[in-house]
C-alpha cells in the first residue's frame, strides 16, 4: 500500500454537498507525524477550523471542528478515501456527518494545491 505524506500540504475543496460549510476560499494546511494527521483551516465561510485524523492505509478517519464567520461552532466526523491524481497530487473524497441534533451527512472532494 502506498504511504501518503500530508506534511506541509495544502488542500482546497473542489466539490461539496449543499449542507457543507467550506467553500473554494477555504484552505486547509496539513501536518503529519506517523499516522497522526492534523490540519488547520480558514477562509471563505470559516473563521478557524481544526482536523485531527488517523491515517490507515488509504483512509483518513477524521474529527473536525470549526467556528464559522457567522459565529457558529460546528463539529463533525468523516471518512476520507485517499487517491493520487495522474500528476501525483493527493485527492480526498470525504463522506462526512455533522455531530449535532440533525446529524446531516454529505460528501466533499478536496485536491492538494500549491
Amino acid at each position: 500500500m502506498k504511504k501518503f505524506d500530508f506534511n506541509n500540504k495544502r488542500f482546497a475543496v473542489i466539490e461539496n454537498s449543499d449542507n457543507g460549510e467550506v467553500n473554494t476560499q477555504t484552505v486547509f494546511h496539513y501536518q503529519q507525524k506517523g499516522n497522526l494527521v492534523t490540519a488547520d483551516y480558514s477562509g471563505g465561510t470559516i473563521t478557524y477550523g481544526k482536523i485531527i485524523a488517523d491515517l490507515k492505509d488509504d483512509r483518513l478517519h477524521m474529527l473536525y471542528q470549526c467556528l464559522t464567520v457567522d459565529n457558529e461552532l460546528k463539529a463533525g466526523k468523516a471518512l476520507a478515501k485517499i487517491r493520487l491524481t495522474e500528476n501525483g497530487k493527493i485527492k480526498l473524497t470525504l463522506d462526512w456527518e455533522w455531530l449535532d441534533e440533525e446529524n446531516a451527512k454529505g460528501r466533499s472532494e478536496y485536491l492538494e494545491i500549491e
